[in-house]
């Protein structure tokens, strides 16, 4: 026998600081010393997770050669429900699948009691609470009986979901879930154990407690004969009376150890009764008494100020333990790496600790610069990796029409074409590229990909290939999803295989293909339940479905320094445990909202707290700081704001600062100061290796290269930022269309001058047609035309219906006085002496019977003011100066008798260029005066010289490095050859 009889329940614990799966193997083969070999290979030994069982059994192989036991986890229980009769479980998606649609139909029903964009948000959060019913064996009875004195509104409407877990139960009369038919089968196994009790030893090693089913296993494992049930991180150190304490789950949950105190009190055991499993000793027993007196229940702390006065050796519980406080995320990260670049170099492991994310990418980016390549436990999300972006751009395509950014998405995508001709298909996608941003359209279709084969020289089949995968994908209405997904498989295979091949080219390879084409086919299994949906419910379905999927596909990494989450921690050991992220928010995480039941409820219902995640993460914590050498660190300060430090940390920081007797502050003085310096040596390494900073350029080119001509509209850029001249005409740099074709300020301009020039010009030739209904009129037309946004068609529409009758009774005005003599007129003149011309197009030139001109200028925007025209907005005081110097071929030279902007905005708006006060001979010379000045091989074009705005962007301040230096630089000349 491998234990001697007991009338008590026999449970075993290691205490924290105790390798658990060493400690586990240590202890199975000293019981079994003296006995036949087939003893050992008599015992049952089930643990709770894959990771467990994998480091169990890599213990064993290190030898001495032996039998070994029978190893099972828990969820391989579930392979008995065959022989107990039991209907396989049904499938998790078909049940989500089926509450979906149940959610979809109340919503419908019922718009008000929740948003139709939280369908698939309310299904996992409805199906979670069905499984936790199942698991702890409560019924949508007991939930409806529960004691609400205050029967809310919101109580109504969970009440009313609720009432969708019986409709779905009638659907599957006998069929069982995954959590309900564990249950049984726990049930079952416990039943069959009381009219027979096996005689082989069964021990359950490493499981909390934390949920109903396993606790029951729990029990029924520590009665039997030869039954004993293993704890991980048991708190040896703990008081009777504290365990006591722990009875009242509202307050006591989250503490690390109440999943043990209810074990023992359902076994009816004092914590003396449980024995230690091995006589391994913690690597710092004083580190866990401090620790324990530290996250004693927030009802009893105040024992602090009676048990700490006796709490001897805090030097020897913080020598090896270093507190990081870093000023930002950015040099926590960096201290890290650095302490784990040291550790790979002395050949210690070490891991990292942390369930936040970003913190172990910054970690890993930051030992990329020493080439090493932690050995990631998390994996990738399947959602972002390739395949997992590839089918959720393709399922996008169903969902609106096609716009050129998915279009070149996709066709950059490094899974599409990867077959035969890729590099014609890339090369082809850039000339395509260009193509749409110069000559649009913004939706292309298939006409556009054949216009843009023509003449070209393509690869055979390529464009017909582009217009079956992509023009008239969008289907509005609803289809089902077997459909859907039918059509999504067939699109994504179509894209990978490319026009030269057949197949799916490599998109199902490698492990992330594998894992997509499984969650795919999984779908196409079950999809006769999804009913019909639309193809923005089938989008989110597919991201909701890949966002679960998980890819462990890592290249060789540093096999010494990993990076675990909290659950990984709790089965492997190292020399260096780094627990990084320790703040509120961040470790531990902040308990979900349940839109279902709060605290209070849950409790009479017999369900688990909110607190239960936060007290298996306090408990993860107390084994994760017994290590040999433990760092904690956190960041001061977010990204957005001041961080709180984690409550554990909190606890043992105050309870170290309140024990002077003892050396407490003296002790957290020196963590500190342990920490302080790594980031100091990591301020240096920022300080040795600076970003290099690109000064404010001033490029000064040959006089020689410098631009003969511009056109007044260039003029206030000229003035404000020169260095876009210089690049645009210097450097003959150009900007690319946008990809996105929006109805910007620039194609508005273009469209309502058109408009209104169509407008007068019909008012010339028929004068009764000038009223606001013919604009009105005119603009639908010329909106229908060039305008295929139908929003910005009936925005623009009503702008201009709204400033129609002001427009027309001003128009008429204006044709009193003088009659339109050109539109859109074309005019140069040069600056003499310089060899230099100023060109213009001027929007409308009216003249007057006695031969003077009136200038007029239409702004979508807001007009400048006579204030900036005299400073910096010149354009039309210089079309001014431009006719007086008879610019105009067809009109020559006359004098300007006034020029006017007319803003044609939210309101009509009209503002006088200042003539007055910048008569036209004056512009000319103050014109001649800033050409000559960029004439001198000393004067430079500046970066956003004089700006209007610090917000204003240029389209070269990318080029200039704008945001390497800022407004305050001084520019820096430089003469280029």
């Amino acid at each position: 026998m491998m234990f001697d009889p007991t009338p008590k329940p026999r449970v075993f614990a290691v205490p924290c600081g105790v390798d658990f799966p060493r400690a586990l193997v240590t202890g199975l083969c000293r019981r079994s010393e003296g006995q036949p070999p087939e003893a050992l290979a008599r015992a049952e030994l089930i643990v709770n997770t894959a990771r467990m069982a994998r480091r169990v059994r890599m213990l064993f192989d290190q030898g001495p050669p032996r039998l070994l036991p029978r190893m099972l986890m828990l969820t391989d229980l579930a392979q008995r429900a065959t022989l107990d009769g039991l209907p396989p479980p049904l499938p998790p998606l078909r049940r989500r699948l089926e509450l979906s649609q149940l959610i979809a139909k109340l919503l419908d029903a019922q718009p008000d009691l929740a948003a139709r964009a939280s369908l698939y948000d309310l299904s996992d959060s409805l199906a979670a609470l069905i499984d936790e019913m199942q698991g702890e064996g409560v019924s949508t009875d007991t939930i409806r009986q529960l004691d609400v004195s205050d029967m809310s509104g919101h109580w109504a409407r969970a009440q009313t979901f609720i009432g969708i877990a019986d409709e779905f139960t009638g659907l599957h009369d006998g069929a069982m879930d995954a959590q309900a038919r564990q249950r049984q089968v726990v049930l079952n196994l416990i039943d069959q154990w009381q009219e027979n009790p096996p005689q082989h030893p069964i021990i359950l090693a490493g499981s909390t407690g934390s949920r109903g089913t396993t606790l029951m296993l729990m029990e029924a494992i520590a009665r039997l004969p030869q039954g004993a049930v293993i704890l991980p991180g048991f708190d040896f150190d703990q008081p009777d009376h504290v365990w006591a304490g722990l009875d009242d789950p509202m307050i006591s949950e989250d503490h690390p150890q109440y999943r043990f105190h209810k074990l023992m009190k359902d076994l009816e055991l004092a914590p003396g009764d449980v024995q230690r499993w091995t006589d391994c000793e913690p690597a710092s027993p004083p580190r866990n008494r401090l620790l324990s007196l530290a996250l004693r229940p927030a009802p009893v702390t105040d024992a602090w100020m009676s048990e700490g006065p006796q709490l001897t050796g805090l030097d020897a519980a913080t020598r090896d333990v270093t507190l990081v406080e870093a000023p930002s995320p950015r040099a926590e990260a960096l201290a890290i790496a650095l302490r784990l670049r040291k550790a790979a170099e002395d050949g210690q492991t070490a891991a990292l600790i942390t369930p936040d994310r970003m913190l172990t990418r910054q970690v890993a980016a930051a030992l990329d610069r020493w080439d090493i390549l932690p050995d990631d436990s998390a994996g990738q999300p399947l959602q972002l990796s390739p395949p997992g972006r590839f089918l959720r751009h393709v399922a996008g395509l169903f969902c609106k029409p096609l716009a050129s950014d998915a279009l070149l998405t996709l066709l950059k995508h490094p899974l599409t074409h990867d077959g035969a001709a890729r590099g014609d298909h890339l090369r082809q996608t850039r000339e395509l590229e260009l193509h749409l941003r110069r000559n649009g359209p913004p939706f292309p279709d298939a006409a556009t990909f054949a216009k843009f084969g023509e003449g070209r020289s393509v690869t055979p089949g390529w464009t017909d290939w582009l217009a079956d995968c992509f023009a008239g994908q969008h289907q509005p209405g609803e289809q089902p999803l077997s459909v859907w997904v039918a059509r999504l498989r067939a699109l994504a295979e179509r894209l990978a295989a490319g026009s030269q091949a057949a197949g799916s080219g490599t998109l199902w390879d490698k492990k992330a293909g594998q894992k997509a084409l499984a969650c795919i086919e999984n779908l196409q299994a079950e999809a006769e339940y999804g009913g019909a949906m639309t193809a923005r419910d089938f989008a989110d379905l597919l991201g909701a479905l890949l966002s679960q999927g998980e890819v462990r596909d890592r290249d060789a990494p540093y096999g010494s320094i990993m990076i675990w989450g909290t659950l990984e921690a709790r089965v492997q050991g190292a020399d260096l445990v780094i627990l990084g992220g320790l703040n509120e928010g961040s470790w531990p995480e902040a308990a979900a909202p349940d839109p279902w039941l709060n605290r209070q409820l849950r409790n009479q219902a017999g369900l688990l707290l909110p607190e239960r995640r936060i007290g298996l993460s306090a408990h993860d914590f107390q084994q994760a700081i017994a290590a040999p050498e433990v760092w904690l660190t956190r960041a001061e300060r977010s990204e957005e704001a001041d961080t709180v430090p984690s409550r554990w940390l909190n606890r043992m920081t105050n309870l170290l600062s309140g024990l002077p007797d003892q050396g407490g502050p003296e002790a957290l003085a020196q963590m500190r100061a342990r920490g302080a310096q790594w980031l100091g040596w990591a301020e240096a390494l920022e300080a040795a290796t600076p970003i290099p900073q690109a000064p404010r350029p001033s490029p000064r080119p040959p006089v020689a290269a410098r631009p003969r001509r511009l056109t007044i509209t260039e003029i206030p850029r000229l003035i404000r930022d020169p260095y876009a001249i210089y690049a645009k005409h210097v450097l003959r740099l150009k900007p690319l269309n946008p990809l996105v074709q929006e109805p910007d300020a620039l194609l508005r301009g273009i469209v309502v001058h058109e408009v209104f020039e169509k407008f007068i010009r019909d008012s010339l030739e028929a004068p009764e047609t000038l009223t606001p209904e013919a604009l009105t009129a005119a603009s639908r037309e010329l909106l229908e035309e060039h305008v295929p946004w139908p929003v910005a068609r009936i925005l623009w529409q009503a702008r201009i219906r709204r400033i129609a009758a002001d427009f027309v009774l001003a128009e008429r005005e204006r044709q009193s006085r003088a009659r339109p003599v050109a539109f859109e007129a074309e005019g140069s003149a040069r600056l003499d002496p310089l060899d230099f011309t100023i060109a213009c197009r001027a929007d409308r030139i009216d003249m007057d019977d006695r031969g003077f001109l009136h200038l007029y200028d239409y702004k979508t925007g807001a007009p400048p003011s006579e204030a900036q025209q005299k400073k910096f907005e010149k354009q039309l005081l210089i079309e001014a100066a431009m006719a007086e110097e008879g610019a105009f071929a067809d009109i020559g030279p006359a004098e300007v008798a006034r020029a006017l902007f007319i803003g044609l905005g939210s309101k009509l708006s009209e503002v006088r260029a200042p003539l007055e006060d910048e008569p036209p001979a004056k512009i000319w010379d103050d014109l001649r005066t800033l050409i000559s000045a960029y004439f001198e091989p000393e004067q430079g074009y500046s970066s956003r010289r004089m700006v209007h705005k610090d917000d204003f962007a240029g389209d070269y301040d990318h080029l200039a490095r704008y945001g390497e230096w800022d407004r305050s630089a001084t520019p820096q000349p430089e003469d280029l050859a």
